[in-house]
Formats: structure tokens, sequence, C-alpha cells
């Protein structure tokens, strides 16, 4: 078997060795942290997507070891391979920022920005997004684009306002079901994602594309406006289904489940699709397994005051100090008349009892 081949790259002053054909974005991703571009239509696990939503332009300051020379113009990380001996700047590159910023105004140029309503806020990459690359203020003085709320089935609904026309819906519904029956109608400033006869969608693992979607334009409608995720506890649990792998999040107040949702990892990809069952269906504590609290790498709100590893008592540092177990020597008979002559409370194994004190006195309490 061929050796397989490793490409060196060097992103914002970090090198690492990927495969050949590796994108900068997956290569970035490896090494983690600020040097990983984001990313609002891109999504590893569903082939065809990237390279739409412009968040992820990067500079190529060196193509490679046998071509010196920098790319004319930024590139989107998602739809670029590495070569060997490539050096990239991402957030080490004025250029890359001043875009990034330009390409967050365009994409906030129609958005509502209802995020105190919106039940994506909290997790939300577009509120992630406009928060570390955007501006305070807007320059767009006039009419935003608007759609009417539509209900895709009794378990979906799109508000199209919110949507950026991302695709990851669309290519989910191509490659996950047999038969999508929504996709982009019109074109330009018209352009919307519909259900051209208005159908519903209800294939058994369409409510995925709630999941991939990086806003609030597709949501839940057993979960909307019942509660904010920042409120609820996610919990890995599981259950046997035939459908699915049975592996899911779920969202609990106390021993209440809100919402079922697939796991995701550190980037917000779904590791395993679940079924609509699942997903919808299956709202009792129950119904499923609970492995343990779910840990939330993304900065996020909803991984604050959530405690996932054990608990410990602080420790007590006045023994260590005394050198022994501290003592209260204090006879206290002479004074109360409550404990019996000769007996020293803080020299008793364990709690006091009852018989450790003067029975005499507390029927004279007991009978004043």
């Amino acid at each position: 078997m061929a050796e397989e081949q490793l490409f060196k790259v060097t992103i914002d002053n970090i090198t690492i060795e990927v495969p050949a054909g590796t994108s900068i974005l997956e290569a970035a991703r490896k090494i983690g942290g600020d040097v990983t571009p984001p990313a609002m239509c891109y999504y590893s696990k569903l082939k065809g997507t990237g390279g739409k939503c412009r968040t992820c332009l990067v500079e190529v300051s060196k193509g490679s070891e046998k071509d010196p020379r920098p790319m004319p113009k930024l590139v989107a990380s998602c739809r670029t391979t590495v070569m060997d001996g490539m050096e990239v700047k991402n957030i080490t590159s004025s250029k890359v920022v001043d875009a990034r910023a330009g390409v967050v105004e365009f994409l906030l140029i129609n958005h509502p920005l209802d995020c105190p309503i919106c039940d994506q806020a909290g997790e939300c990459h577009l509120q992630d997004l406009s928060y570390e690359h955007g501006d305070a203020g807007t320059r767009f003085e006039f009419e935003k684009r608007t759609f009417k709320k539509v209900d895709l089935g009794d378990k979906i609904q799109l508000h199209m306002t919110r949507c950026i026309l991302c695709y990851r819906c669309v290519y989910l519904a191509d490659q996950l079901t047999n038969k999508r029956v929504h996709g982009v109608l019109d074109r330009g400033d018209h352009a919307q994602i519909a259900t051209y006869i208005k159908e519903s969608l209800d294939n058994e693992f369409i409510g995925n594309v709630i999941d991939v979607c990086p806003v609030g334009a597709l949501t839940d409608r057993t979960f909307r406006f019942k509660n904010r995720v920042w409120f609820l506890k996610p919990q890995n649990a599981h259950r046997d289904c035939p459908t699915c792998s049975g592996k899911a999040t779920v969202w609990l107040r106390g021993d209440e489940v809100f919402r079922v949702t697939a796991r995701k990892d550190e980037w917000g990809e779904v590791e395993d699709w679940i079924c609509n069952e699942c997903r919808f269906d299956k709202k009792l504590t129950s119904d499923w397994v609970i492995e343990g609290p779910r840990e939330i790498n993304r900065h996020s709100v909803i991984s604050q005051n959530h405690y996932t590893k054990e608990t410990k008592d602080p420790q007590e540092f006045l023994p260590e100090i005394l050198g022994r177990k501290p003592r209260i020597l204090l006879d206290i008979h002479d004074v109360s008349d409550v404990d019996k002559p000769g007996i020293d409370l803080s020299l008793i194994e364990g709690p006091a009892h009852s018989t450790d004190f003067d029975t005499n006195t507390n029927e004279n309490y007991e009978s004043k």
C-alpha cells in the first residue's frame, strides 16, 4: 500500500502536516483556536458545501515551495486545497480582518436582528460571527427584505427573513433523504428557500435541517418560545432506535425534556444524524438512557455555570497548620448544666447523643 503523501502548511506562523487534498480550513481546524477561520456555509459532512458565505476568506502569502508567489486575491479556505510549503494568513492579515468585517456587514443587511425573540439565540453562529468580526453600527438605511413565516409540516417552521442562503439544508435534503421537496427559488435579492408546491418536509431524517441551519431560519415547532437554551442543561443520552444511531443530546430543565438535538462537535457540526422520532416524539426522560452532561466546547453561554466534572469539598488546612486535629477542651457544664460532668464534647467519637447530656437538666427544661 502506497504511503500517504503529506503536505506541510503554515497558518498564522503555525506549521502542520496534513494529507494531500486537505482544504486550508480543515488544516486550520486541526490546529484549532483562533487560527481556524469561521464558516457559515461549509459543512464537512455534506458534500458540495462551501464557497457561498465568504466568511472563511484567508490570505495565501506563499503558494508553495515550487511556486512561492502569493495568490493575488483572498481565497475561500473551505474550497482551496493546501500545497506543500504553503503559507497562509488568517487573523495575522489586516486584509482578512477588513474583508471579514465587510462580509459580516453584508450578511446582516437583511437580517432582522431579532435575537431577543429568536430561538437560536445563545447558539447562533451568526451572533458569534457578528460579535467577533462585525461592527457596532450599520450603514444600511433602506427597508430590509422580509418574508412571511411558513410552516413546513407540523414540526418545522421556516422564517426566511433570517436566512443567509448558506444552502446547507438543501444539500442535506439532497444527500440524506430520498426525495428533496425544497430548494432555492428565484434569483438575486428575491432568492429564497421554499417548497415550490407547498409540500411539507416529512422525510424521516428531515429534522436535521434544524441542526445544520447556522441561524434561526429553520426552527423546531415543538420547542419554539418554550425556553432559553442557557437555562437548559444538555445531557448526552441514547436509546434503542431502529431508524438511527439513537445517540442524541437531550436538553433538560429539572426532569423535563424540552427538546432533543443531534450531538455536535466543537465546530457545531452534527456527529450522528438522528431521526424525527427521536427528535420530536421522545420527550420523556424515561425514553432515554442519560449518560451525563454534554461538553459544550464552543464559546457559548450554554457552557457557563454548568458543572460537568465531579465537585470536591474544600480542603481543611487547620489540622495541617496545627500538626494535629483541633480539640475544643471547653467543659460548659459549669456554665449551662447541659452536658454531664467530666464529659468533653469535643472528645466524643462522632456526634453527641442524648446520653451525653444531663437528662435531669433536660427534664427540668421540659417542665419549665
